[in-house]
């Protein structure tokens, strides 16, 4: 087989899984009039593949795809060009895969589909090669946006820094569940005492006063004792604390700094954390600014993903959330799971909250698996996260 014949599929891994496991030499893509005038998204997935190290001649044909008649007139003639092909059926509308079954009958062109319960390719028609084949592709987080024409940037927290601070995220995370009910009010102190002024960069030195001024217009008074935990865990050091003289320490780095003034930063942490130590994961990212028709940073339509792992050819989205789970924020979610990786992919919200109802039906409905503060306190978020990715399409055995 030098050329393969694509389906194309709203849903990027049906595009080119094939394609990756298979090598030809060429792909056809029978494609909707939408698709064959869109250069960028055409020029997009040309460039997944150089991203992938796969050097191969990218076509896209242009055909009515709720037309049997029409398509198959269209695979007739790209089988006349390319005759030693091959169809892969595993995307495309109902009418391409009834024309795709013609041709087969028709010309006796080989057919094949991939089984995403099984992660296998199986033979459909005259694919001998195909039946039974395991797919062992292996997608970084990276490469499941940009197979969907889309692209990451560093967020808030740059990833090759993490290894440095894995031994703090675990007595990070305990003194958040100590102080959890008054985290907001603790991370809001911290903010306000150590505001730079406008004109000057921030320093990990702070003195200000015992008491700040809130958003609302109250008083925050320095909690002390969640001052002190944070210096046993290393955190800040050369602490001070008087009413008189103020508040007075020194933040470790500056990174600390950063964590320390935001109140999410402790949760996606210790999700990162727990998702690295699974060993389940083939690439797990924190905090990725998804862009997604990978334009320039100043045109982006981007949204930030706090947590991302792939597992083979299956991404996990996770999103994080201190406080209440807004339904706007599982939508959100629920539309980049399908925007990037469609029917593989899995979705869940980890909440530092019990959760009511309606939030946790209205996730069963958009298949997004809730993480609650029950299974935190218990220690059971590796425990859930596995049970997510249990049964997933990659295939492999769970350690």
């Amino acid at each position: 087989m030098q050329t393969l014949i694509e389906l194309y599929d709203e849903r990027p891994l049906e595009n080119v899984l094939g394609v990756e496991v298979f090598r030809p030499d060429r792909v056809v893509y029978v494609c909707p009039e939408r698709v064959a005038k869109d250069h960028a998204l055409q020029r997009r997935l040309r460039d997944f593949y150089t991203h992938r190290g796969q050097k191969i001649q990218v076509e896209f044909v242009k055909a009515d795809v709720y037309r049997a008649d029409a398509i198959l007139k269209t695979l007739r003639g790209i089988v006349a060009r390319f005759p030693d092909c091959a169809v892969d059926i595993t995307g495309g509308t109902d009418a391409v895969l009834y024309a795709a079954g013609m041709l087969g009958s028709e010309l006796g062109v080989p057919a094949f589909t991939y089984s995403r319960r099984k992660n296998c390719f199986y033979n459909i028609h005259n694919a001998d090669f195909a039946d039974g084949l395991p797919c062992e592709v292996v997608y970084s987080v990276e490469d499941c946006f940009r197979m969907a024409g889309g692209s990451v940037r560093t967020g808030r927290v740059d990833n090759g820094i993490l290894r440095r601070y894995l031994d703090d995220i675990d007595p990070f995370f305990r003194l958040f569940l100590k102080y959890r009910r008054q985290w907001v009010s603790v991370i809001g102190f911290l903010q306000r005492v150590s505001r730079a002024p406008s004109d000057a960069a921030p320093s990990l030195t702070v003195h200000g006063g015992y008491s700040v001024k809130s958003e609302r217009g109250g008083r925050i008074e320095a909690p002390e004792e969640a001052l002190r935990d944070m210096k046993k865990i290393g955190f800040i050091k050369n602490l001070s604390l008087d009413r008189e003289d103020g508040v007075r320490f020194t933040f470790r780095d500056e990174q600390i700094r950063h964590w320390l003034r935001d109140v999410g930063s402790v949760l996606e942490l210790y999700v990162y954390k727990t998702c690295s130590d699974l060993g389940l994961f083939d690439d797990v990212r924190l905090s990725a600014v998804v862009d997604w028709e990978d334009t320039e940073p100043a045109k982006a339509v981007s949204n930030e993903l706090d947590v991302m792992c792939t597992r083979g050819v299956t991404p996990v989205f996770i999103s994080c959330k201190t406080g209440e789970v807004r339904t706007e924020a599982l939508n959100e979610l629920a539309v980049l799971r399908d925007r990037f990786g469609g029917r593989v992919a899995r979705a869940a919200v980890v909440t530092a909250e019990r959760g009511g109802i309606p939030m946790r039906n209205r996730a069963a409905e958009l298949n997004i698996q809730v993480i609650d503060l029950e299974d935190l306190s218990a220690g059971r978020l590796g425990k859930r996260i596995r049970k997510l990715i249990n049964g997933s399409f990659s295939g492999r055995n769970l350690p």
